[in-house]
């Protein structure tokens, strides 16, 4: 049997330009940090440099950094048909200002790659990392809409994702179909065809954001193989599929008991104060991941609705030791 490496993750999504406080910031070492998108609200340069500042005072070896929609800039062919659909010509010099040219805001992190900061493509990328372990990430920004932003593509056309069977963590900026995708709508809003890409491949953890609201964590345990179209509905094994944590089960409710509220209010604290979300899987742990059998699912989306801000999930997993 391969050598396993204890590895812990940081994983967050949706910034949108904002950093953490010194008092909101993890303190925790990890091996990997990955960020699932939306770095920006509006896709300017300066919220691009604030989230690589950000980045920098994480502390960890690595960090992987994908796009999401509101990151437009990013995605050459949105930025140019949104500057084309604007109601007056642009001013060149002011669109350069505030948003950059052409390839722009990829360079900026192009720059700190240096550091430690790797910008990821849609694909397969591989890496050792420090502590020995080896971790092999498929990575993808593109998310179904009916809008003009970026890394998007008509649901009605679907997009392929090619996911192969031994990867360690899928890191998009969506959510599957049917994972911790309910918007305040009650629609799901992930993508089938990303859950069917992720059903087959079944890896060892799928982290995203991009719903706010679907916050949180939950293990799934999958039935047998066989299905041709897998879906939320057939392929989960539900009774064996415990959530984590969600933030529905966070929120205090005016139908909540006086001792349900004070339990959740607890819980909150206990978040405050840890200034993450905490969740391990590895051999010693009651929720140890069986390959190929189980996958974490995560919603790292930080930013919050009322006066929850959400936080980042720690994650501890055992990966392969690398091998000459």
């Amino acid at each position: 049997m391969a050598e396993k490496i204890q590895t812990r993750l940081l994983i967050l999504s949706d910034t949108h330009g904002e950093d953490f406080s010194s008092e909101d910031r993890p303190p925790q070492r990890v091996d990997v940090a990955l960020h699932c998108g939306d770095l920006t609200d509006g896709s300017k340069l300066e919220e691009f440099r604030n989230s690589i500042e950000m980045l920098k005072k994480i502390d960890a070896p690595l960090k992987l950094v994908i796009a999401g929609n509101h990151d437009f800039t990013m995605d050459i062919t949105a930025f140019e048909a949104k500057l084309a659909e604007a109601s007056q010509p642009l001013e060149p010099e002011i669109v350069a200002r505030e948003y950059g040219t052409l390839g722009q805001a990829r360079q900026l992190f192009e720059d700190v790659r240096s550091e430690g900061i790797v910008f990821l493509d849609q694909g397969t990328h591989y890496f050792t990392l420090e502590n020995g372990a080896v971790l092999k990430v498929y990575a993808s920004p593109y998310t179904p809409a009916l809008g003009a932003w970026g890394f998007q593509y008509h649901p009605n056309k679907g997009r392929r994702f090619d996911i192969e069977e031994d990867t360690d963590i899928v890191m998009t900026h969506g959510p599957p179909k049917g994972i911790m995708d309910i918007t305040h709508g009650r629609e799901r809003a992930g993508c089938p065809d990303l859950f069917t890409a992720v059903a087959r491949a079944r890896p060892r953890v799928h982290c995203f954001g991009h719903i706010h609201e679907g916050w949180g964590a939950r293990v799934v345990t999958w039935k047998d193989s066989g299905i041709d179209q897998p879906s939320h509905f057939t392929a989960i094994n539900n009774e064996n599929s415990p959530i984590v944590e969600r933030l529905a089960a966070l929120r205090v409710r005016i139908s909540d008991s006086d001792e349900t509220a004070q339990e959740k209010r607890a819980r909150l604290e206990k978040l405050k104060l840890n200034k993450c979300a905490v969740t391990s899987h590895c051999s010693q742990d009651e929720y140890q991941l069986d390959a190929g059998k189980e996958t974490l699912f995560v919603n790292a989306s930080i930013m919050g609705y009322e006066d929850f801000m959400h936080r980042p999930w720690l994650v501890d997993l055992e990966l392969a030791k690398h091998t000459n």
